[in-house]
């Protein structure tokens, strides 16, 4: 058995290797579809695994409080993320409030987000964010400040912290101590630059790097006294009372709410755990997508296959004159539409991480190396040499000695 199969990968290799061209061609159409699924599967993979690296600098001594609850999957966020930009939070000033009074708290800072406005020497972006928070922020985020100092009880609310390329964007420059911004018509003085952190993708939603930070009185005033709060960080004394803090928080967040659980509390890998579905659910639509290139290269695999059974007609004929059965003929033409696969396959996962590594150089992550991916690569070539080379290697087998051998081309 072992000396037959060696026999059918002798002959696979000299089969394609006598029709080299055909079959490097043949291998493109695999070569793209799993090139598309590797960097797909790599640059989400990075993406995810970015949000997992900020929350375990962070100590594990963070938790956060987000309204409603997370507990939908990942395809079922996609479906529902027009409806959550458009809902009321359940959170309140005085969740922040009961969550502040709980023992083991260090800090507690609420993130209320607005976009408006934003003019200096020069206007900013349209999707630019303004935050509105507490001067905790700076512990519970471990933001650093490039130059000048965080919002303060002992400030104005006209005084705004912002980020470094914020501050290209809006006065060319990176020092903006002491220069004017406006909000939403309202004049703000900048009293610190924070140190710039490249990291768009978190789990707060904001990228620091070109937000405003302002006093919450000041976000009131802006958003019409109204305080919505989208997000609570709460860090503790220490990683032992995490837990405790997380169940005293659930508690008084359900007294205030009349016993209603329209919030969540999440810790830890948790933290990271909606960003990291919803980016799986983006690139398994996306890769999906890009399976379709792979059916393609499988009818060509099946093509080639069939011309090839086609052309060895009367070389079937011999084996099966010689005694070969119907399994020797399908494993031997299934191992040469395996060969085919497999070797698009290969090049299109080497292919699918230099674009990965390609485009990362334009995104502020880097690609992921995972075991899983490799395993995907490795399953869908296996799986389409299968199924598209297994028609062509039954065909073969059933094919007439005799009639075969009267095949003289």
């Amino acid at each position: 058995m072992r000396f037959l199969i060696f026999n059918h990968i002798q002959n696979a290799r000299e089969s394609l290797r006598s029709n080299r061209g055909r079959s490097a061609l043949t291998m493109v159409g695999i070569m793209i579809g799993v090139a598309s699924i590797t960097t797909i599967l790599a640059l989400s993979g990075g993406a995810s695994q970015i949000v997992r690296t900020q929350i375990d600098e962070l100590g594990g001594n963070v938790a956060v409080v987000r309204p409603g609850q997370v507990e939908m999957a990942g395809f079922e966020q996609l479906t529902q993320l027009p409806s959550r930009q458009f809902a009321t939070s359940s959170l309140t000033d005085s969740d922040v409030q009961s969550i502040k009074r709980i023992d083991g708290v260090a800090a507690v800072a609420p993130l209320m987000i607005i976009t408006g406005a934003i003019k200096g020497e020069d206007e900013a972006p349209t999707n630019t964010h303004i935050v509105a928070t507490s001067p905790e922020l700076e512990q519970t985020n471990q933001l650093e400040l490039r130059d000048g100092q965080f919002l303060g009880p002992e400030l104005k609310i006209t005084t705004a912290v912002i980020g470094p390329q914020l501050a290209v964007n809006v006065f060319g420059t990176e020092e903006a101590i002491g220069k004017t911004l406006t909000l939403r018509g309202e004049a703000h003085t900048v009293v610190g630059v924070l140190e710039r952190t490249n990291t768009p993708i978190n789990y707060n939603g904001v990228d620091f790097d070109n937000a405003v930070i302002v006093s919450r009185d000041s976000g009131r005033l802006m958003n019409q006294g109204v305080s919505q709060i989208q997000q609570i960080n709460v860090r503790t004394e220490s990683v032992a009372v995490l837990d405790s803090v997380i169940t005293d928080t659930n508690q008084a967040l359900l007294r205030n709410h009349y016993g209603e659980p329209d919030f969540t509390v999440l810790s830890g890998a948790d933290i990271a755990q909606p960003t990291s579905e919803l980016f799986t659910a983006i690139a398994g639509v996306t890769a999906a997508i890009a399976a379709i290139s792979l059916i393609v290269g499988g009818i060509g695999v099946m093509n080639i296959m069939l011309v090839s059974v086609a052309e060895r007609t009367r070389e079937i004929g011999i084996r099966k004159a010689v005694g070969a059965s119907n399994s020797d003929i399908v494993s031997q033409f299934l191992i040469e539409s395996l060969f085919l696969s497999v070797g698009g396959g290969i090049a299109g996962y080497i292919i699918g991480y230099l674009l990965a590594f390609g485009i990362s150089t334009f995104l502020t992550f880097d690609p992921i190396f995972s075991w899983e991916i490799a395993g995907v690569a490795a399953a869908v070539s296996l799986v389409v040499g299968v199924l598209f080379g297994l028609y062509p290697a039954v065909r073969a087998a059933r094919k007439d000695p005799i009639s075969a051998l009267r095949q003289y081309n």
